[in-house]
């Protein structure tokens, strides 16, 4: 295990609520190409806290590199919802792009 995981993972124990240190450790499992476990993680923050619009990305990202285009449309289109009703623009365009363009291929 990475120091940087260790590290996150023991924060997590601190602060088990923290949704930003379970979207850290999704992200370190994607950099070390575990990507069952950066899912579980991602699912997980979807189950704890479905306003965390910042995991619908990189959740439909992950389904994408594993080539499950139905999932990866309905994360994108689940986070586009949760965007307009959090109120993120930003997210918002991001996603909708996501999905336009996967939608294309």
């Amino acid at each position: 295990m990475s120091d940087r995981l260790q590290t996150l993972q023991e924060l997590l124990a601190e602060s088990p609520d923290d949704s930003f240190l379970i979207f850290a450790i999704a992200k370190e499992y994607e950099k070390r190409l575990e990507g069952d476990h950066a899912l579980d993680q991602y699912l997980q923050l979807r189950k704890k806290d479905p306003n965390y619009v910042g995991l619908y990305y990189h959740l439909g990202k992950l389904y994408e590199r594993r080539e499950d285009w139905t999932m990866a449309l309905q994360t994108y289109r689940e986070g586009m919802e949760v965007a307009r009703r959090v109120g993120d623009p930003h997210a918002l365009s991001e996603l909708a792009g996501a999905k336009m363009n996967l939608e294309e291929e």
